[in-house]
């Protein structure tokens, strides 16, 4: 079941929340900076919880008579899950006025702060705005994001169909034969190399605001990668 509004103020205060029909949300993707992707998790948990965050819109500028009136700023996903639920109406803050540059802050601040992109995303996001001149303040805020950047899951496949195939292919020698590991070796060598990790891991931390943003994401980037296996570890070893 939806949630109720969470607001009485009138409807075309800015900033009310209230349901709309998707009806008069109009198509334009002018604020749209991903593809929505596959939206049927999320689909799944509003239809269990219910809509917790309400989508952004304002007027759409040049409407025409008899509507779609209202332009979609930021929520595109929510939109396409209830659409995918077959539903009539989105729980929605209706802004009354709402310029191009603050339009474009909402859009992007939930994108950059609230709703974390990949950082293939970000990266067409930040080309996308460079060549159009929109919304210079955000090139400041895109480096942080990128380091924040959740891994690709194109990316973590690759990562664990090459662990596989390690398991698959044992190690060989130059000529062309196995190599002879004892478990025992392989053990202390990799612990010893995990130490040395975990050192170096220690002093990034100590300075992490001084490394470079694109060194913190990459390093974030490996070690999630790392955790990903440790998780596979440990249900192996039960």
């Amino acid at each position: 079941m939806e949630l109720e509004p969470r607001t009485t103020a009138p409807a075309h205060a800015t900033g009310a929340v209230r349901f709309v029909p998707l009806a008069d949300i109009g198509g334009d993707a002018t604020f749209r900076l991903r593809d929505e992707g596959d939206v049927a998790p999320l689909a799944a948990s509003i239809a269990r919880l219910g809509q917790l965050v309400p989508v952004e819109v304002r007027p759409l500028p040049g409407a025409p008579e008899g509507g779609p009136y209202l332009q979609l700023v930021a929520g595109f996903r929510r939109v396409a899950a209830i659409r995918l639920l077959a539903r009539d109406q989105v729980l929605a803050r209706v802004h009354s006025r709402l310029d191009d540059e603050d339009a474009w802050g909402v859009a992007l601040g939930q994108a950059l702060l609230t709703e974390p992109l990949l950082a293939s995303e970000l990266e067409a996001l930040r080309e996308r705005l460079a060549a159009a001149g929109l919304a210079p303040w955000a090139q400041e805020a895109l480096p942080d994001a990128l380091a924040r950047a959740p891994v690709d899951p194109k990316e973590r496949e690759r990562f664990l169909s090459l662990v596989k195939a390690a398991e698959e292919d044992p190690p060989r020698g130059e000529e062309g034969g196995t190599v002879e590991v004892t478990p025992d070796d392989l053990a202390r060598e990799l612990a010893q190399r995990m130490y040395a990790v975990n050192q170096d891991l220690a002093v990034a931390f100590e300075s992490w605001a001084d490394l470079p943003r694109e060194g913190r994401r990459m390093i974030v980037e490996q070690a999630t990668y790392v955790a990903e296996l440790l998780a596979l570890m440990r249900e192996r070893g039960r």
